[in-house]
C-alpha cells in the first residue's frame, strides 16, 4: 500500500479539455512538452498564463536518474532538423509570452545538441518577436564550447538544475557531477553577464538542512540569480521513493534563506518545479535588479 500523502500534497485539478487542445497541436507537430512527460501537476495552470515547457532531442534520455520520469536507454534517431521551427511555430500558434526550451541528456551526440538549442532558440526569435526565452539545459559533460553556442544564441534565461545536494548524486544522478553543475552556470556567466542563471532542487530525497543551505549558499556564489525548490514526487513506483514529505514552514524557510543570500528570486513549495510559473520567476528577478 502506497503511503498516505499530508494533507499540503493534494491533486491539482486539471483542465482536460485544455490539455487536450494542447497534446492535439503536439501530436501535429511531432513535438514533445516536458509538462506531458513528467505528468507535472502544475501543467494547466502554465498553458493557461501562456508559458510552456518543451523538450527537444526527442523523449530518449541517455542517463538514467532515478527521479526522472522520461524513458532512457539509447536514442534511435538524430535531432530532427525541422523541430527548431516547429517549436516556434507552435509557441506562436499557443501565444505564449514565455518559452521553456529543454532537451533530454544526448551524451551520444558530439556537442550534446548544443546546436540544436541555438537554432531553437534563433527561430523562436524570429517567429514570436518579443517572447522571453528560457533554456534548461543538461550539463554537456561539462563542455565549455556546448555552453557558449547556447549562450551566444542569446536566450533571456539559462537554467541548469543541480537537483540535489552533492552527497546523494551517485543515487539520484548517476552520471552528473555536482561541481560540474556548477561550472556551467559559471560559465554562461563568464561568457554573457547579462543573461541571468537559474537552477532548482527537489526535496524530499534524504538530504539534511545543512546540506540545503551549503546548495544554496554554492549556487549563489557560482553567479546564480534565481532558485527553484520542490517537493521530490515520486513520478511511478520504480522510481526513487520519497524519504521524507518536507513541510510548507521548511520551505518558507528555506526561501527566506535564499533571499538572504542574495539571489534575485527564490520560489519555494511543494508544487514548485523548475519550469513553474517561470514568467512570474522571470518577472520577480526583474524586479528586484
Amino acid at each position: 500500500m502506497r503511503e498516505r500523502l499530508p494533507s499540503w500534497i493534494r491533486e491539482k485539478k486539471l483542465n482536460l479539455g485544455n490539455l487536450r487542445e494542447v497534446k492535439t497541436l503536439l501530436r501535429e507537430k511531432q513535438l514533445h512538452s516536458v509538462c506531458e512527460s513528467l505528468a507535472c501537476p502544475n501543467r494547466t495552470e502554465c498553458f493557461t498564463r501562456g508559458t510552456a515547457t518543451f523538450m527537444i532531442l526527442g523523449d530518449v534520455c541517455t542517463r538514467m536518474c532515478g527521479f526522472c520520469n522520461v524513458t532512457t536507454g539509447r536514442p534511435y534517431a538524430p535531432p530532427s532538423q525541422d523541430e527548431p521551427r516547429a517549436v516556434a511555430d507552435t509557441a506562436r500558434a499557443m501565444n505564449l509570452r514565455h518559452v521553456v526550451v529543454t532537451s533530454v541528456t544526448r551524451d551520444d551526440l558530439p556537442d550534446g545538441g548544443a546546436a540544436h538549442f541555438a537554432a531553437t532558440i534563433r527561430e523562436l526569435r524570429e517567429v514570436v518577436p518579443g517572447v522571453a526565452i528560457e533554456v534548461l539545459t543538461p550539463d554537456f559533460r561539462g563542455n565549455a564550447g556546448s555552453v557558449r553556442t547556447v549562450a551566444e544564441a542569446r536566450p533571456d534565461y539559462f537554467n541548469h538544475n543541480v537537483e540535489t545536494v552533492p552527497r546523494l548524486y551517485d543515487y539520484v544522478r548517476p552520471g552528473s557531477r555536482f561541481e560540474r553543475s556548477l561550472g556551467v552556470l559559471r560559465e554562461v556567466k563568464r561568457i554573457d553577464p547579462t543573461i541571468a542563471t537559474k537552477s532548482g532542487l527537489m526535496l524530499g530525497l534524504g538530504e539534511r538542512r545543512d546540506e540545503v543551505v551549503d546548495v544554496l549558499e554554492k549556487l549563489r556564489a557560482s553567479g546564480c540569480e534565481i532558485v527553484t525548490i520542490g517537493q521530490y514526487l515520486q513520478p511511478k513506483r520504480e522510481k526513487l521513493d520519497v524519504v521524507e514529505y518536507i513541510r510548507p514552514e521548511v520551505f518558507d524557510e528555506y526561501r527566506a534563506i535564499g533571499e538572504n543570500l542574495g539571489f534575485a528570486a527564490v520560489f519555494s513549495g511543494p508544487f514548485v518545479r523548475s519550469s513553474y510559473m517561470a514568467d512570474l520567476v522571470a518577472h520577480t528577478a526583474a524586479s528586484s535588479s
